[in-house]
């Protein structure tokens, strides 16, 4: 993303400082884990991470921008049928390799439970006798279910890359700026640019259809009675609006991949 956004990237994995002197930049690759703890000390002053390791860090950082990447999904977990819903979990102990993030959520949850931080395989505390309840990242829930477990209420976070900074940081234009184009790399990833050519009485019916982000181009052509419109779509229905486009009469219907804008 980084890359997209016009800076300079490693070229191997095994660089762990890069320089950009043309951004005035330089990029260190770090344990996620760290990252807020850096961010937050005021020696970095922006990084990347996961909205998980933040929240787990506890760092005086805060979240800048969501990134679309990296998801995950958090929920509590115990034996079948040992818990209603989430806030019975109230009393019991709790197993996870998050004891930030979880007690994050104990706390505006208003629930009093013991955590009990674990490095890694949490699905086995409560066979174990460890805990009560297990909180980890649930995809399928198929671990979980090997283990005699099942999920328990809504999740209690929804995790992705997020882009943090020192909280209460005063402004600089070299953030405000690569905040603008990941911003512009954002947009490029989820539209399209459509373009295609329609008859002047259809054109309200067909920007209904392709509405864009604030409004239409629309450019007389040559032929008489007949316009050419260029909007952004948003790229998971692109498919269907060409369709809806042709069955309306357009023609020459055009998508076009963006790499980066600024809106």
């Amino acid at each position: 993303m980084l890359a997209e956004a016009g800076y300079r990237g490693r070229r191997d994995s095994r660089e762990l400082v890069v320089v950009d002197p043309d951004n005035d930049a330089e990029f260190f690759f770090l344990r996620p884990r760290d990252i807020a703890t850096y961010v937050g000390s005021g020696e970095l002053d922006v990084g990347i991470t996961g909205r998980d390791l933040l929240i787990d860090a506890g760092a005086d950082a805060s979240e800048v921008l969501a990134l679309g990447f990296g998801q995950s999904t958090f929920h509590l977990a115990a034996k079948v049928g040992a818990l209603g819903s989430a806030a019975d979990v109230a009393g019991h102990r709790v197993a996870t390799a998050y004891p930030g993030l979880v007690g994050d959520w104990l706390a505006r949850s208003g629930l009093d439970a013991t955590v009990i931080r674990l490095d890694g395989a949490v699905e086995t505390a409560v066979r174990l006798g460890v805990a009560d309840v297990i909180a980890d990242v649930v995809s399928t829930g198929l671990t979980l279910r090997e283990a005699g477990l099942e999920v328990v209420g809504d999740p209690i976070l929804t995790s992705e890359a997020v882009l943090v900074r020192r909280a209460g940081a005063p402004g600089a234009a070299a953030v405000d700026q690569l905040v603008r184009r990941l911003q512009g790399v954002l947009v490029a990833r989820a539209y399209v640019l459509m373009d295609y050519d329609v008859r002047s009485e259809l054109v309200d019916a067909a920007c209904t259809l392709t509405p864009g982000l604030e409004s239409p181009t629309i450019s007389p052509l040559r032929e008489s009675g007949w316009v050419a419109v260029r909007s952004l779509v948003a790229r998971r229905d692109a498919h269907r609006v060409m369709d809806e486009l042709w069955e309306l009469g357009a023609r020459g219907v055009l998508v076009t991949d963006l790499h980066a804008c600024r809106l």
